[in-house]
């Protein structure tokens, strides 16, 4: 028994040292399945690395910007609708991302300098007034921004204290500009500018200036925007204000000439503000148009790709516009209206060019609802008045046309409101 306990003894030692052996050959040389195990971690790892990498690369892949100037803007409102109508959010879709700007002279400038900026919504007269203001700065910025379409028509509201009668009685009155460096304060300099009337400007917001102005803080507040605007939709005669006329009637002796060049002829109507305005009566008053500007990027860029993919998608799909579900100013656009002094995005022209028999415009019925013979009749009553108000002075062909596509526009406009009203 002796003898078998030390072999015994023996063999379990011998064993214990082999089983250390192996646990120790284990630890320096993994199993083969512990290395396949290694293996295939590192392999999903690669394969989360590239997922993450071609999803990152799709999301930018598909999405353009456009600044816009505020949330109660138009322009607001109507990218919004594109962005419902027109978003793809597929692998080789089109994403539309709404950036709220200043508005104004700045959106320009954003599209122009700003990174990751692609489009914007600013308005007609921005390059003449940024060639006036750094001639050096902005000598080929029709070369450099250009529009895609014409959107819809701003309307210039100046909304006074009842004891308020005309332009001329806010002299020396404070009057409210809207924010600074917005384009209702750069449309309101040029207008107070040419009729030669100085008065205290200050730069409340819009429900600011609504309080100040009941309150009497103010005199008068601006608004540019398209009509009707919702917070002054909510005012009524009993607050004590109404609109302001812009023309010849009610400024007699002031030379309108230049602003009615510049600008759209409009109208403030009942339809709009039944609140604030007459049935059966309207103000007149001057418009801006709305443009959809890009920058000009190079015909091989990746940016220039993008926005040539968008202006497809949208225009292709611009018949679902006229939906009482978007903004009733989707009837006023017409893709194919020019805009003299612009030069229209290179993608946009040529869908344009290879899209001739199908729809420009989101209203079915025709911008006007008039023949060419009836709008031309209708001109040139319109044309009797315009006469009257630029001290008879006479005309080019040319601007005689040009001033017949801003009246198609204007009544455009009025049968857009008056379809809005019912």
């Amino acid at each position: 028994m002796g003898v078998l306990t030390a072999a015994a003894r023996n063999l379990f030692l011998y064993l214990s040292f082999f089983a250390s052996l192996i646990a120790a050959m284990s630890w320096s040389h993994p199993s083969v399945a512990e290395g396949q195990r290694r293996a295939a971690a590192q392999t999903q790892a690669a394969a989360t690395a590239n997922s993450y990498e071609e999803k990152k690369r799709q999301a930018n892949d598909i999405a353009v910007s456009v600044v816009v100037s505020g949330l109660s803007c138009t322009c607001a409102r109507f990218t919004e609708d594109i962005r419902n109508v027109v978003n793809d959010l597929g692998p080789d879709g089109i994403r539309i991302l709404p950036v709220l700007g200043v508005g104004g002279l700045q959106n320009v400038n954003d599209v122009l300098f700003l990174k990751n900026i692609d489009m914007g919504v600013v308005d007609e007269d921005n390059l003449r007034l940024l060639k006036q203001k750094d001639p050096v700065l902005y000598a080929n910025i029709e070369q450099r921004i250009q529009y895609i379409t014409k959107l819809y028509n701003s309307e210039f509201h100046v909304l006074a204290r009842d004891e308020i009668k005309s332009y001329d009685d806010l002299r020396g009155k404070k009057v409210n500009f809207n924010l600074k460096d917005s384009q209702t304060e750069v449309t309101a300099d040029t207008v107070f500018n040419a009729l030669n009337i100085p008065v205290q400007r200050s730069y409340y917001d819009n429900d600011e200036a609504i309080k100040r102005l009941i309150a009497g803080d103010i005199s008068a507040m601006i608004i540019l925007t398209g009509a009707p605007q919702a917070a002054l939709a909510k005012l009524k005669k009993e607050d004590g204000v109404h609109f302001l006329a812009l023309d010849q009637e009610s400024l007699p002796k002031r030379d309108l000439h230049d602003l009615f060049a510049s600008y759209l002829p409009a109208e403030i109507t009942h339809e709009l503000y039944p609140n604030l305005v007459a049935e059966g009566t309207s103000v007149p008053t001057i418009a801006n148009r709305a443009l959809l500007v890009a920058y000009a990027w190079p015909e091989n860029s990746e940016k220039y790709r993008k926005v040539a993919k968008f202006v497809d998608a949208f225009f292709s799909k611009i018949d679902q516009f006229n939906n009482t579900s978007r903004h009733p100013k989707w009837r006023e656009v017409n893709l194919s209206a020019d805009m003299p002094g612009w030069v229209r995005f290179k993608p946009a022209a040529d869908w344009l060019a290879a899209h001739k028999n199908q729809p420009v415009s989101a209203n079915s019925e025709g911008a006007t609802g008039l023949s060419t013979v009836e709008l031309r009749l209708a001109f040139d009553k319109f044309m009797q008045t315009y006469a009257s108000a630029s001290g008879g002075k006479e005309l080019s062909a040319r601007d005689r046309e040009a001033l017949f596509v801003r009246f198609k526009e204007s009544l455009a406009g009025s049968k857009a409101q008056q379809a809005n009203a019912h």
